[in-house]
């Protein structure tokens, strides 16, 4: 684990920065899993992340000899905003390196917060694809580069969330539940608990389409994913770190993993209930509360909210996965009869609460059928049983895609 006293040290280093971020009971969350849940809100902090504690403790222990080279990274956003604010605060050159779908907001806040002092890559489609970048970078260069996670002083710089936690709390807690990316911020926050409060289980909780420390864990080496879903790319890795890992084998006593569209839900509640405006690696800790209802009631809990960069352009995409997941959105491919009428019938089939959210229709030639794309928007789940017999009565040719990632990907 990371020694006690680097933490500390990285405090100390940070004082200037970062904010010592609230940390407050939530009403609504702790009623709804009838127990005390608290949040920590890191989503406040200057770069909306935790990560500038990471970044900065790393880059303000650079000697000096070597700051002259400046620094490399790799980020699919969070990560860059703290080293480029860093840069920035410490007059250092910085080259970022991140992979072309990370949202705008997020590298647009970068060039804001690096100013002249940094410059920002483009490169691939994942954050793995822009980590080679920049380590090939690096020996060009000479420059130093600023691992997202796999760092003792990122490490340390992490772990000072945790050590504000235990002072700003003032019961004991029985679990903090925390987002896994590569592992820096869960590495940190359990070497501080694991030493200054024993008793907490500490739970990870990863996107299910990116579980590369549980996967790794599972297989006590560490295990490089081939494909990974990049929708909460805070969060997105295909490979751990080894000393993250380790850490996370010896001290995390938990790993969860949370599907892409259940984080989509938390995100609009979040947002609809209570305000806050999170990503998907913010709102992904607070998604894993269902699986582990029972064993929390009645428990201390606290939650880390590690990021708030979302983009607004991704809101109706957001919805859409939400929508999915909670099985009040299915698409159809449904071929109508060439004939007056045809498509009247077809709406009588559908309930009074039935919403039709999509239709996209195709004439191919003279056929006696031409396929539609319908998409059906549901008042309740439970209505979709109903909706597929009436469809069978009145011998509707549909196919249902919603679980077909081919038909899904290519027609939605």
């Amino acid at each position: 684990m990371i020694p006690i006293s680097k933490i500390q040290e990285a405090r100390a280093n940070l004082a200037e920065v970062v904010i010592k971020s609230p940390y407050m009971q939530n009403l609504n969350l702790s009623e709804k899993y009838a127990c005390n849940i608290f949040l920590k809100r890191e989503d406040m902090q200057q770069v909306r992340s935790f990560k500038i504690r990471g970044a900065f403790n790393k880059i303000n222990n650079i000697p000096e000899a070597d700051r002259a080279k400046g620094v490399v990274c790799a980020s699919a956003g969070n990560h860059a905003q703290g080293v480029a604010y860093a840069c920035a605060h410490l007059g250092i050159q910085g080259k970022i390196f991140m992979p072309h779908p990370t949202p705008n907001q997020k590298i647009n806040k970068v060039r804001q917060f690096g100013k002249d002092f940094v410059e920002v890559v483009l490169v691939g489609d994942a954050y793995d694809d822009a980590y080679e970048a920049a380590r090939i970078d690096e020996k060009k260069s000479g420059s130093t580069f600023v691992h997202p996670f796999n760092d003792e002083e990122v490490i340390a710089g992490q772990g000072t969330v945790a050590a504000e936690i235990l002072d700003q709390t003032n019961v004991p807690l029985d679990y903090i539940l925390v987002a896994v990316g590569g592992g820096g911020l869960i590495s940190g926050i359990s070497s501080y608990f694991k030493t200054m409060s024993p008793k907490t289980k500490i739970i990870a909780v990863e996107a299910e389409g990116a579980p590369a420390m549980k996967t790794s864990i599972a297989a006590n080496k560490i295990q490089r994913l081939d494909k990974i879903e990049t929708f909460a790319d805070g969060v997105a890795v295909k490979e751990v770190g080894d000393l993250t890992f380790d850490i996370c084998k010896e001290l995390v006593d938990e790993f969860l993993l949370v599907p892409e569209g259940k984080i989509c839900s938390t995100i609009l509640s979040l947002y609809n209930d209570e305000a806050i405006v999170v990503e998907p690696a913010g709102a992904i800790s607070i998604s894993a509360l269902d699986q582990i209802a029972d064993q929390i009631k009645g428990k201390n809990v606290a939650i880390v909210v590690c990021g708030g960069n979302n983009d607004i352009q991704r809101t109706q995409e957001i919805r859409e996965r939400a929508l999915l997941h909670e099985g009040l959105k299915h698409y159809f491919i449904i071929k109508f009869p060439q004939r007056a009428g045809a498509l009247k019938d077809f709406l009588n089939v559908l309930g009074p609460d039935d919403d039709i959210a999509h239709f996209q229709y195709t004439k191919k030639n003279n056929r006696d059928n031409g396929p539609a794309l319908v998409g059906l928007e549901l008042k309740d789940p439970a209505d979709f049983e109903g909706l597929i017999q009436r469809m069978k009565d009145n011998n509707v040719n549909y196919q249902h895609i919603n679980n077909n990632p081919m038909l899904f990907e290519m027609f939605v």
